[in-house]
Formats: structure tokens, C-alpha cells, sequence
């Protein structure tokens, strides 16, 4: 899709999945949207502005990795919303992102 643009930065227990939206979206270019591929034993954290349909999206997308996060600068890391782990429990921040 050309009006997300997507970034990775891979860490020892995750990868960094950023985005950023370069034009106005709608619920429909979900239908285009290609989110770059990252090692499912490891967990995604999700950074950047955009709606929250997206974010179910995404979060629907990466579900197979080992957990997800969603980053929220207000409490300095990522909240752990969904885990497939032991060691990152859901509503556990990660602050070291």
C-alpha cells in the first residue's frame, strides 16, 4: 500500500514494526495492505499514528509471533496486548524500546 510506509528494527526479543501514514487512509485499503514479514519466534511491537482499526489489523496480522505491543510514548515503552509467551505477560510494559 503507498500511503503506509513501513520500517523494521530487529532486537534480541522483538522486532519493531513502524509505520507511517503518508496520506489519508479508509477501512478499505486494509484489502492492500502488505506488512512487512518478521521471525514469529520473536514478538512485534507496533509504533505509530494511525487508527485503531489498523491496529487490529496489524495485531490480527503478526497474532503467530511469540507476543505483540503496542508503543505509547505517554508510559515510555510498549504494552504487551497479546502473548503466545511466558516471559511478556498481557499489560506488562516493555520499556526497553
Amino acid at each position: 500500500m503507498e500511503n503506509i510506509e513501513f520500517t523494521t528494527d530487529e532486537k534480541e526479543n522483538w522486532t519493531i514494526v513502524s509505520f507511517e501514514i503518508k496520506d489519508i487512509i479508509s477501512p478499505g485499503d486494509l484489502l492492500n495492505l502488505n506488512p512487512p514479514k518478521v521471525n514469529a519466534t520473536k514478538g512485534v511491537l507496533l509504533n505509530g499514528r494511525g487508527p485503531i482499526w489498523l491496529y487490529c489489523c496489524l495485531s490480527h496480522y503478526y497474532h503467530a509471533t511469540a507476543f505483540i505491543a503496542t508503543c505509547d510514548p505517554r508510559l515510555g515503552g510498549a504494552v504487551v496486548v497479546e502473548s503466545h509467551s511466558q516471559r511478556f505477560r498481557v499489560g506488562e510494559v516493555i520499556k526497553e524500546t
